[in-house]
């Protein structure tokens, strides 16, 4: 391969995921997909922890290394667990992606959360109440507001950019990529519901019984 045909995945991933896709299943190993896991799932995880309350528990330095060790084991599990659940349902739309093909290709849809890293440490050192609590009463600071709007822009770029390195990962086209993406959110989705659901009537019964 030439100097000119190599490629950034963190660049080229925003407006050539297919071809960053391809690039990245074919001429990388494992380990580079693995550090591309543990530096983007630091954004995804930046971006979790809204609410969370960590603070002030933990003092600021102590959550970054938490969203670091958090980024390189859940995000490898997520990732894995990931893959194993789009590879089969992209074989429904005759898909041939293999689960290593998958799991290299989805490492890279995360990537554009890296970009969010220095505005949630700006947030969290600026005004980390409003950060860590909902309940927040004073005004969010412009820091505040321009990451949360990043971040929903850059969520639904991780999005599109997920149907493109999946089609490209199955060979498949967009729209199969799109209902390959779309059917285990649903069948998740609908999981927490039913499990929701049945742990409040749960809930409910043991209260009536407290109370009678």
């Amino acid at each position: 391969m030439n100097e000119q045909q190599k490629l950034n995945p963190f660049l080229s991933v925003w407006l050539h995921p297919k071809k960053t896709a391809r690039y990245v299943m074919d001429n990388k190993g494992i380990p580079y997909t693995l550090f591309i896991i543990a530096i983007s799932y630091i954004g995804v995880f930046s971006a979790s922890i809204i609410d969370t309350k960590l603070y002030p528990t933990l003092p600021i330095l102590g959550i970054l290394v938490l969203l670091i060790i958090c980024s390189v084991f859940f995000g490898i599990i997520s990732n894995a667990f990931y893959s194993l659940i789009i590879w089969p349902i992209g074989k429904m739309f005759k898909g041939v992606g293999t689960y290593q093909e998958l799991f290299k290709a989805l490492s890279l849809i995360s990537i554009p959360y890296v970009i969010l890293i220095p505005f949630y440490i700006i947030w969290m050192y600026t005004d980390p109440y409003s950060l860590f609590y909902s309940s927040f009463e004073g005004m969010l600071g412009i820091v505040g507001i321009i990451t949360l709007f990043l971040t929903v822009v850059v969520t639904v770029w991780c999005i599109v950019i997920s149907i493109a390195v999946i089609a490209e990962a199955h060979q498949i086209s967009n729209w199969k990529a799109f209902f390959t993406l779309l059917i285990p959110t649903v069948i998740i989705t609908i999981l927490f519901v039913i499990v929701f659901i049945i742990l409040a009537v749960i809930g409910l019964a043991i209260g009536s019984f407290f109370v009678y």
